[in-house]
């Protein structure tokens, strides 16, 4: 039997899946929630500390400068020491930071707070790409990527119900529920942190749970996919990746998505509330779960079509030219229950390009220039995260509603799609 017949390879992507996928779905399902609580927070900490809509939405952002600074340089800081150890530092400074934020007293502190917290991530996500693209082979990976960020809409379905019930909920020690969700939701990072440096294998050759001939399979054909990017002009220096027009190409494309991702994301609470201000925070959090769920299930079944055809370019554009047209749509119009409709398409959209969208960079580069390339798209890209939510809450500070930041978040979304559209053919064909 040789290493390279079917019945091992299909053997040895069940074992990789297994073993990392569901951890570390779960180590992003945390990350990703100790990033957008402070929406959640927001319906009880605006009021407390006297945030104006303005401030609500740059102090959401401003997670997102701290962010894209360190980003690079911890991307390299991980390739040169290990995913192991290095992602379980993000995890263990972040989830302290997250703590010490339900002690904050002023706007400021939440500034100095949100932008430490981007500094103590910054490398996470690109951090953990990267890993994927050393286990997983090209005609698997977008399936691979979408399952684990299926965490962010999964983040949401859960994290939506627990976050405003403990604001309803809990008061210990006379702290007001916002506090409390900053402490709870900032321990298990910690507690992950520790799993991570345990259990977490840099590469495949120091496997143990995997047999020879697995170990063996895997190497040879991650080894012909390295040689079939560098034949087809993929480079391997920082300086390629840094001055690389693709790259940058991408990094504006997900930018303009991820302007989609947190402008709805952190104001989504306030969102669903403008509907009907009658809702309390549990149902506000309960029918958040409505969009989230449709966002995971779509998601997975579109990065599947992606991985089955091999085809990326199309799979990445149209669901945010979609997503952008519906959230347009939900900004012009004044039926809640349309709007609401529109939303969950919007969140779809944004969501379904995750998988084939990361795809494309591993098509440019190899080696210390996929870390910093990846790195790169990611944080150019992250300074959506801090457009997004500024913009919304400049608009609805300028204008006394959410619908002008709805429709301006929608047009940038609808320009991802048509981005994206545009993207080189060689980056996008993975077959």
């Amino acid at each position: 039997m040789t290493f390279s017949t079917p019945e091992i390879a299909s053997r040895t992507l069940k074992k990789v899946s297994w073993r990392l996928l569901p951890f570390l779905f779960v180590l992003y399902v945390v990350a990703y929630l100790d990033r957008v609580n402070f929406g959640y927070a927001a319906l009880q900490m605006n009021s407390d500390l006297g945030l104006t809509a303005e401030m609500f939405g740059f102090l959401s952002g401003i997670f997102f400068i701290g962010y894209l600074l360190f980003e690079i340089p911890s991307n390299i800081i991980l390739q040169r020491v290990g995913a192991r150890v290095w992602i379980a530092r993000i995890m263990i400074t972040w989830g302290i930071v997250v703590i010490i934020t339900a002690f904050a007293t002023s706007a400021t502190d939440l500034a100095v707070f949100r932008f430490v917290l981007g500094i103590a991530e910054a490398g996470f996500f690109p951090g953990l790409i990267l890993y994927l693209t050393a286990w997983f082979r090209e005609q698997d990976l977008a399936q691979a990527v979408a399952l684990f960020m299926a965490a962010l809409a999964v983040s949401n379905i859960i994290g939506a119900p627990v976050s405003t019930w403990i604001l309803d909920n809990i008061a210990w020690c006379g702290m007001a529920g916002w506090r409390w969700l900053f402490i709870l939701e900032g321990i298990p990072a910690v507690i992950l942190g520790i799993a991570t440096w345990l259990y977490l294998t840099d590469t495949p050759a120091g496997a143990r749970w995997l047999e020879d001939e697995e170990k063996a399979y895997l190497a040879g054909v991650l080894v012909q996919e390295h040689e079939h990017r560098v034949q087809n002009g993929a480079g391997s220096s920082l300086m390629c990746a840094m001055a690389s027009r693709n790259v940058w190409h991408l990094a504006i494309v997900y930018c303009t998505i991820v302007i989609g991702l947190y402008g709805t994301g952190f104001w989504m609470p306030q969102i669903i509330r403008s509907l009907d201000p009658a809702f309390t925070n549990f149902e506000i959090g309960v029918l958040m779960v409505i969009p989230f769920l449709a966002a995971l299930i779509c998601m997975i079944l579109w990065s599947r079509h992606s991985d089955h055809t091999g085809e990326r370019r199309w799979h990445t554009a149209l669901p945010p030219l979609a997503g952008g047209i519906a959230l347009v749509g939900a900004g012009l119009t004044d039926n809640p229950a349309v709007a609401f409709i529109l939303l969950v398409i919007a969140t779809g959209g944004i969501f379904c390009s995750f998988g084939p969208f990361w795809t494309l960079p591993a098509a440019l580069f190899t080696g210390s220039a996929a870390a910093v390339g990846i790195a790169l798209i990611n944080s150019v890209g992250n300074l959506g995260g801090f457009i997004g939510p500024t913009l919304m809450g400049y608009l609805t500070a300028a204008t006394g509603s959410l619908q002008a930041g709805l429709i301006a978040v929608g047009i940038c979304l609808a320009l991802a799609g048509i981005l994206a559209a545009l993207v080189p053919g060689r980056v996008h064909k993975n077959r």
